[in-house]
Protein backbone atom coordinates (compact mmCIF):
# COMPACT_ATOMS: atom_id res chain seq x y z
CA UNK A 1 0.00 0.00 0.00
CA UNK A 2 1.59 3.27 -1.17
CA UNK A 3 -0.49 5.08 1.46
CA UNK A 4 1.74 3.69 4.23
CA UNK A 5 5.03 4.71 2.59
CA UNK A 6 5.13 7.91 4.69
CA UNK A 7 4.58 8.30 8.45
CA UNK A 8 0.92 8.25 9.50
CA UNK A 9 -1.13 8.53 12.69
CA UNK A 10 -2.76 5.11 13.04
CA UNK A 11 -5.37 3.70 15.42
CA UNK A 12 -5.59 -0.06 15.92
CA UNK A 13 -8.62 -1.69 17.50
CA UNK A 14 -10.11 -5.15 17.96
CA UNK A 15 -13.34 -6.59 19.34
CA UNK A 16 -14.78 -6.07 22.83
CA UNK A 17 -13.54 -8.41 25.57
CA UNK A 18 -10.33 -9.07 23.61
CA UNK A 19 -8.82 -12.54 23.49
CA UNK A 20 -5.36 -13.76 22.52
CA UNK A 21 -5.88 -13.26 18.79
CA UNK A 22 -7.43 -9.80 19.19
CA UNK A 23 -4.62 -8.49 21.38
CA UNK A 24 -1.94 -10.55 19.68
CA UNK A 25 -2.83 -9.04 16.31
CA UNK A 26 -3.25 -5.54 17.76
CA UNK A 27 0.10 -5.32 19.51
CA UNK A 28 1.89 -7.33 16.85
CA UNK A 29 0.73 -4.84 14.22
CA UNK A 30 1.51 -1.88 16.47
CA UNK A 31 5.10 -3.08 16.77
CA UNK A 32 5.42 -3.54 13.00
CA UNK A 33 3.93 -0.13 12.21
CA UNK A 34 6.14 1.57 14.80
CA UNK A 35 9.19 -0.07 13.23
CA UNK A 36 8.01 1.33 9.88
CA UNK A 37 8.05 4.85 11.36
CA UNK A 38 4.33 5.31 12.00
CA UNK A 39 2.69 6.62 15.16
CA UNK A 40 0.42 3.70 16.08
CA UNK A 41 -1.82 3.45 19.14
CA UNK A 42 -4.05 0.58 20.30
CA UNK A 43 -7.54 1.47 21.59
CA UNK A 44 -9.59 -1.38 23.06
CA UNK A 45 -13.40 -1.15 23.27
CA UNK A 46 -13.26 -2.76 26.72
CA UNK A 47 -10.76 -3.86 29.32
CA UNK A 48 -8.90 -7.15 28.90
CA UNK A 49 -8.55 -10.34 30.92
CA UNK A 50 -5.47 -10.92 33.07
CA UNK A 51 -4.29 -13.92 31.05
CA UNK A 52 -3.25 -11.66 28.14
CA UNK A 53 -2.12 -8.72 30.25
CA UNK A 54 1.54 -9.67 29.88
CA UNK A 55 1.79 -9.18 26.11
CA UNK A 56 4.39 -6.67 24.93
CA UNK A 57 2.69 -3.31 24.43
CA UNK A 58 -0.33 -3.90 26.68
CA UNK A 59 0.87 -1.29 29.14
CA UNK A 60 0.14 1.40 26.55
CA UNK A 61 -3.38 0.32 25.56
CA UNK A 62 -6.21 2.84 25.87
CA UNK A 63 -9.43 1.40 27.30
CA UNK A 64 -12.32 3.20 25.59
CA UNK A 65 -14.59 2.47 28.57
CA UNK A 66 -12.07 4.01 30.95
CA UNK A 67 -11.07 7.51 32.00
CA UNK A 68 -9.13 8.08 28.77
CA UNK A 69 -12.20 7.94 26.51
CA UNK A 70 -11.93 11.65 25.53
CA UNK A 71 -8.31 11.05 24.52
CA UNK A 72 -9.34 7.97 22.54
CA UNK A 73 -12.03 9.92 20.65
CA UNK A 74 -9.51 12.62 19.70
CA UNK A 75 -7.05 9.99 18.46
CA UNK A 76 -9.77 8.44 16.29
CA UNK A 77 -10.73 11.84 14.92
CA UNK A 78 -7.16 12.75 13.93
CA UNK A 79 -6.18 9.29 12.65
CA UNK A 80 -4.98 8.91 9.07
CA UNK A 81 -5.76 5.20 9.16
CA UNK A 82 -7.69 2.80 11.39
CA UNK A 83 -6.96 -0.94 11.47
CA UNK A 84 -9.92 -3.06 12.55
CA UNK A 85 -8.67 -6.47 13.65
CA UNK A 86 -10.38 -9.75 14.49
CA UNK A 87 -14.00 -8.64 14.08
CA UNK A 88 -16.28 -8.57 11.06
CA UNK A 89 -18.91 -6.00 12.11
CA UNK A 90 -18.63 -2.63 13.83
CA UNK A 91 -21.21 -3.57 16.47
CA UNK A 92 -18.47 -5.76 17.98
CA UNK A 93 -16.66 -2.66 19.29
CA UNK A 94 -19.51 -1.30 21.44
CA UNK A 95 -19.45 2.50 21.95
CA UNK A 96 -16.49 2.91 19.62
CA UNK A 97 -18.71 1.97 16.67
CA UNK A 98 -20.15 5.41 16.03
CA UNK A 99 -16.74 7.10 16.15
CA UNK A 100 -15.09 4.60 13.80
CA UNK A 101 -18.05 4.65 11.43
CA UNK A 102 -18.01 8.43 10.91
CA UNK A 103 -14.22 8.73 10.79
CA UNK A 104 -12.74 9.86 7.48
CA UNK A 105 -9.59 7.83 8.09
CA UNK A 106 -8.62 5.04 5.71
CA UNK A 107 -10.06 1.89 7.25
CA UNK A 108 -8.37 -1.49 6.95
CA UNK A 109 -10.13 -4.70 8.00
CA UNK A 110 -8.04 -7.79 8.79
CA UNK A 111 -10.23 -10.65 9.95
CA UNK A 112 -11.27 -14.29 9.59
CA UNK A 113 -14.89 -14.26 10.79
CA UNK A 114 -17.83 -14.97 8.54
CA UNK A 115 -19.95 -12.35 6.75
CA UNK A 116 -17.79 -9.21 7.08
CA UNK A 117 -19.62 -5.90 7.12
CA UNK A 118 -18.85 -3.60 4.17
CA UNK A 119 -17.29 -0.60 5.95
CA UNK A 120 -13.54 -0.77 5.21
CA UNK A 121 -11.52 0.74 2.36
CA UNK A 122 -9.12 -2.20 2.32
CA UNK A 123 -9.99 -5.75 3.35
CA UNK A 124 -7.58 -8.61 4.11
CA UNK A 125 -10.06 -11.34 4.96
CA UNK A 126 -10.23 -15.11 4.81
CA UNK A 127 -12.76 -17.09 6.85
CA UNK A 128 -10.63 -20.22 6.44
CA UNK A 129 -7.70 -18.65 8.23
CA UNK A 130 -7.07 -20.01 11.70
CA UNK A 131 -6.34 -16.62 13.25
CA UNK A 132 -6.16 -12.93 12.46
CA UNK A 133 -2.51 -13.15 13.50
CA UNK A 134 -1.98 -15.60 10.63
CA UNK A 135 -3.49 -13.10 8.19
CA UNK A 136 -1.36 -10.28 9.59
CA UNK A 137 1.80 -12.29 9.01
CA UNK A 138 0.70 -13.05 5.44
CA UNK A 139 -0.11 -9.36 4.93
CA UNK A 140 3.37 -8.42 6.14
CA UNK A 141 4.84 -10.91 3.67
CA UNK A 142 2.81 -9.43 0.80
CA UNK A 143 3.73 -5.84 1.67
CA UNK A 144 7.41 -6.57 2.28
CA UNK A 145 7.13 -5.78 5.99
CA UNK A 146 8.31 -9.17 7.26
CA UNK A 147 11.68 -7.76 8.34
CA UNK A 148 9.82 -5.32 10.62
CA UNK A 149 8.46 -8.19 12.70
CA UNK A 150 10.75 -8.03 15.72
CA UNK A 151 10.78 -10.36 18.73
CA UNK A 152 7.98 -8.51 20.54
CA UNK A 153 5.76 -8.61 17.45
CA UNK A 154 6.57 -12.30 17.01
CA UNK A 155 5.53 -13.04 20.61
CA UNK A 156 2.19 -11.31 20.00
CA UNK A 157 1.49 -12.99 16.65
CA UNK A 158 2.47 -16.43 17.97
CA UNK A 159 0.15 -15.91 20.96
CA UNK A 160 -2.81 -15.19 18.68
CA UNK A 161 -2.11 -18.24 16.55
CA UNK A 162 -1.60 -20.46 19.61
CA UNK A 163 -4.87 -19.43 21.25
CA UNK A 164 -7.06 -19.47 18.13
CA UNK A 165 -5.81 -22.89 17.00
CA UNK A 166 -6.33 -24.38 20.46
CA UNK A 167 -2.59 -25.02 20.73
CA UNK A 168 -2.53 -26.26 17.10
CA UNK A 169 -5.30 -28.83 17.52
CA UNK A 170 -8.33 -27.27 15.77
CA UNK A 171 -9.31 -28.20 12.21
CA UNK A 172 -8.12 -24.84 10.86
CA UNK A 173 -4.53 -25.76 11.75
CA UNK A 174 -2.72 -26.08 8.42
CA UNK A 175 0.78 -26.68 7.13
CA UNK A 176 1.05 -22.93 6.49
CA UNK A 177 0.18 -22.17 10.11
CA UNK A 178 3.11 -24.34 11.18
CA UNK A 179 5.33 -22.61 8.61
CA UNK A 180 4.38 -19.21 10.03
CA UNK A 181 4.87 -20.43 13.60
CA UNK A 182 8.34 -21.64 12.59
CA UNK A 183 9.18 -18.23 11.11
CA UNK A 184 8.07 -16.54 14.33
CA UNK A 185 10.19 -18.91 16.42
CA UNK A 186 13.16 -17.89 14.27
CA UNK A 187 12.66 -14.34 15.58
CA UNK A 188 13.88 -15.60 18.96
CA UNK A 189 10.66 -16.33 20.85
CA UNK A 190 10.27 -19.22 23.34
CA UNK A 191 7.07 -21.16 22.58
CA UNK A 192 7.18 -23.08 25.86
CA UNK A 193 7.32 -19.84 27.86
CA UNK A 194 4.39 -18.35 25.94
CA UNK A 195 2.35 -21.52 26.47
CA UNK A 196 3.10 -21.62 30.20
CA UNK A 197 2.28 -17.94 30.65
CA UNK A 198 -1.05 -18.37 28.87
CA UNK A 199 -2.24 -21.69 30.25
CA UNK A 200 -0.21 -22.60 33.37
CA UNK A 201 -0.49 -19.35 35.28
CA UNK A 202 -3.92 -19.56 36.91
CA UNK A 203 -5.13 -18.32 40.27
CA UNK A 204 -6.31 -20.75 42.96
CA UNK A 205 -9.80 -19.25 42.66
CA UNK A 206 -9.87 -19.97 38.94
CA UNK A 207 -8.81 -23.60 39.43
CA UNK A 208 -11.49 -24.06 42.09
CA UNK A 209 -14.01 -22.48 39.72
CA UNK A 210 -13.01 -24.94 37.00
CA UNK A 211 -13.54 -27.83 39.42
CA UNK A 212 -16.96 -26.40 40.32
CA UNK A 213 -17.80 -26.06 36.62
CA UNK A 214 -17.00 -29.68 35.86
CA UNK A 215 -18.64 -31.07 39.00
CA UNK A 216 -21.71 -28.87 39.37
CA UNK A 217 -22.43 -27.01 36.14
CA UNK A 218 -21.73 -29.52 33.37
CA UNK A 219 -24.89 -30.83 31.67
CA UNK A 220 -24.47 -33.85 29.40
CA UNK A 221 -27.18 -34.76 26.88
CA UNK A 222 -25.99 -37.88 25.05
CA UNK A 223 -29.22 -38.09 23.04
CA UNK A 224 -28.07 -34.91 21.26
CA UNK A 225 -24.32 -35.57 21.48
CA UNK A 226 -24.13 -32.32 23.39
CA UNK A 227 -22.78 -30.83 26.62
CA UNK A 228 -23.29 -27.38 28.07
CA UNK A 229 -22.38 -25.20 31.05
CA UNK A 230 -24.54 -22.59 32.74
CA UNK A 231 -23.21 -19.99 35.20
CA UNK A 232 -25.16 -17.40 37.19
CA UNK A 233 -23.68 -14.21 38.57
CA UNK A 234 -23.85 -15.85 41.99
CA UNK A 235 -21.63 -18.68 40.70
CA UNK A 236 -19.08 -16.17 39.44
CA UNK A 237 -19.13 -14.19 42.68
CA UNK A 238 -18.70 -17.34 44.76
CA UNK A 239 -15.27 -17.94 43.21
CA UNK A 240 -14.25 -14.29 42.86
CA UNK A 241 -14.36 -14.79 39.11
CA UNK A 242 -12.41 -12.29 37.03
CA UNK A 243 -12.74 -11.27 33.37
CA UNK A 244 -11.56 -14.23 31.30
CA UNK A 245 -12.07 -16.93 33.95
CA UNK A 246 -14.78 -18.66 31.87
CA UNK A 247 -12.52 -18.61 28.79
CA UNK A 248 -11.89 -22.10 27.45
CA UNK A 249 -14.32 -23.93 29.74
CA UNK A 250 -16.67 -24.60 26.82
CA UNK A 251 -13.96 -26.77 25.22
CA UNK A 252 -14.16 -29.27 28.07
CA UNK A 253 -17.57 -30.33 26.79
CA UNK A 254 -15.98 -31.56 23.56
CA UNK A 255 -13.66 -33.72 25.64
CA UNK A 256 -16.54 -36.09 26.40
CA UNK A 257 -16.57 -39.12 24.15
CA UNK A 258 -19.18 -38.75 21.42
CA UNK A 259 -19.93 -35.06 22.04
CA UNK A 260 -19.76 -32.87 18.94
CA UNK A 261 -21.49 -29.71 20.24
CA UNK A 262 -20.65 -27.80 23.44
CA UNK A 263 -22.07 -24.55 24.77
CA UNK A 264 -21.59 -22.20 27.71
CA UNK A 265 -24.03 -19.62 29.07
CA UNK A 266 -22.73 -16.92 31.42
CA UNK A 267 -24.97 -14.42 33.18
CA UNK A 268 -23.50 -10.93 32.98
CA UNK A 269 -24.87 -7.72 34.51
CA UNK A 270 -26.74 -6.67 31.39
CA UNK A 271 -27.06 -9.81 29.27
CA UNK A 272 -26.31 -13.51 28.92
CA UNK A 273 -23.08 -14.16 27.06
CA UNK A 274 -22.65 -17.50 25.32
CA UNK A 275 -20.05 -19.44 23.38
CA UNK A 276 -20.50 -22.47 21.15
CA UNK A 277 -17.98 -25.05 19.94
CA UNK A 278 -18.37 -27.99 17.59
CA UNK A 279 -16.43 -30.52 15.59
CA UNK A 280 -16.86 -31.81 12.05
CA UNK A 281 -19.59 -30.21 9.92
CA UNK A 282 -22.06 -28.90 12.49
CA UNK A 283 -21.93 -25.10 12.11
CA UNK A 284 -22.25 -23.32 15.43
CA UNK A 285 -21.87 -20.05 13.53
CA UNK A 286 -25.18 -20.67 11.76
CA UNK A 287 -26.75 -21.85 15.02
CA UNK A 288 -25.66 -18.69 16.84
CA UNK A 289 -26.63 -16.38 14.01
CA UNK A 290 -30.09 -17.88 13.58
CA UNK A 291 -30.96 -18.09 17.27
CA UNK A 292 -28.78 -15.94 19.53
CA UNK A 293 -27.74 -12.73 17.76
CA UNK A 294 -24.28 -14.13 17.18
CA UNK A 295 -21.90 -15.68 14.71
CA UNK A 296 -18.24 -16.42 14.21
CA UNK A 297 -16.66 -19.51 12.68
CA UNK A 298 -18.12 -22.85 11.67
CA UNK A 299 -16.72 -24.59 14.76
CA UNK A 300 -16.37 -21.65 17.16
CA UNK A 301 -18.97 -18.94 17.64
CA UNK A 302 -20.56 -16.67 20.19
CA UNK A 303 -23.91 -15.11 20.93
CA UNK A 304 -25.78 -12.93 23.37
CA UNK A 305 -29.26 -12.49 24.76
CA UNK A 306 -31.01 -9.92 26.94
CA UNK A 307 -33.40 -12.51 28.37
CA UNK A 308 -32.86 -14.13 31.77
CA UNK A 309 -30.38 -16.97 32.15
CA UNK A 310 -33.15 -19.51 32.72
CA UNK A 311 -35.08 -18.24 29.69
CA UNK A 312 -31.97 -18.60 27.52
CA UNK A 313 -31.40 -22.13 28.76
CA UNK A 314 -35.04 -23.03 28.06
CA UNK A 315 -34.85 -21.59 24.55
CA UNK A 316 -31.62 -23.51 23.90
CA UNK A 317 -33.10 -26.82 25.07
CA UNK A 318 -36.27 -26.26 23.03
CA UNK A 319 -34.15 -25.76 19.91
CA UNK A 320 -32.31 -29.06 20.22
CA UNK A 321 -35.01 -31.32 18.73
CA UNK A 322 -34.87 -29.19 15.58
CA UNK A 323 -31.16 -29.89 15.22
CA UNK A 324 -31.17 -33.49 16.51
CA UNK A 325 -31.01 -35.17 13.11
CA UNK A 326 -28.13 -32.95 12.03
CA UNK A 327 -26.25 -33.54 15.27
CA UNK A 328 -26.65 -37.32 15.14
CA UNK A 329 -25.58 -37.39 11.49
CA UNK A 330 -22.07 -36.12 12.30
CA UNK A 331 -19.20 -38.65 12.06
CA UNK A 332 -18.54 -40.64 15.21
Amino acid sequence: MEFFSTPKDIVITSHQNPDGDAYGSSFGLQSVLTNLGHNAVVISPTDHAAYIGWLPGVEGVINFEGKDQPKAIKLIQKADAIFCLDFSALNRIKEMEVHIRVSRAVKVLVDHHQEPEDFADYVFWNEKAAATCELLYLMCEELGWEDKIDKDAAICLYTGILTDTGSFKFDATTADIHRIAGKLIEKGIRPSKIHRTLFDNQSVDRLKFLGFALNERLHYLPEYRLAYFKFSQADLKQFNSQKGDTEGIVNYGLGIEGVIFSAIFVEMEDMVKMSFRSVDDFSVSEFARENFNGGGHKNAAGGRSFETLDAVEKKFLNLLPIYKEQLLAQPA
